[in-house]
């Protein structure tokens, strides 16, 4: 199914805006053409909070990943004690996916790392969030380090930075210790392609 042929088979009919506090959530409702031609009326749910980008560091000398521990409210409400290690991300506000990711790199870990390779797009969670994220990968040298990192303190964040070896990470996967989804296909990624011999 084409793009094109994917705009005639939607008739918008009305969009709720049910909440514009931190991220936008819609409720829109819509006529949808069926593959049989029938049309079915349907609502759905969207949260918009625009797209990302997320970069894993690696280091082929040391074997090792830097990754990212700080505390996620979503996850703690979700029976989990909501400290996620994670690769480091950001929203693109109105960065380009590049520009983000290195400032992200910076605030969050401490590295400014001189180059980083995109790899693929990916849609997170389809169902209900219209973010698009943006991977990378980008090897990190001792010398990057410019700072502690930590991440923004106004936005609430305390971020704390692991320099961890890639097999332990992967067995972490496999533990349950690491539960984040970008991170875990950044992490195979990684592993599939080599990144680390």
């Amino acid at each position: 199914m084409t793009i094109e042929s994917t705009q005639d088979r939607i008739k918008i009919q009305k969009v709720e805006v049910l909440s514009d506090d931190w991220y936008i959530l819609r409720k829109t409702t819509f006529e949808f053409k069926r593959n049989n031609g029938s049309w079915q009326t349907m609502s759905r749910e969207t949260y918009d909070r625009g797209n990302g980008a997320t970069i894993l560091l690696y280091n082929r000398a040391k074997k090792t990943v830097i990754l990212t521990r700080q505390f996620r409210f979503p996850a703690f409400v979700n029976n989990h004690s909501g400290m996620l290690i994670e690769t480091c991300a950001g929203l693109l506000d109105k960065d380009d996916p590049e520009t983000c990711i290195r400032k992200e790199t910076e605030e969050e870990t401490g590295f400014k790392v001189k180059n980083v390779t995109k790899v693929f797009e990916a849609f997170m969670s389809p169902g209900s969030v219209t973010e698009k994220l943006f991977f990378f990968v980008g090897e990190y040298f001792a010398e990057d380090k410019i700072s502690s990192g930590g991440g923004k303190y106004a936005e609430g964040e305390d971020i704390e930075a692991l320099e961890i070896p890639l097999d332990e990470a992967m067995q972490m996967i496999v533990r349950g210790e690491i539960m984040d989804g970008k991170t875990i296909m950044l992490l195979q990624y990684a592993k599939l392609n080599r990144l680390i011999d």
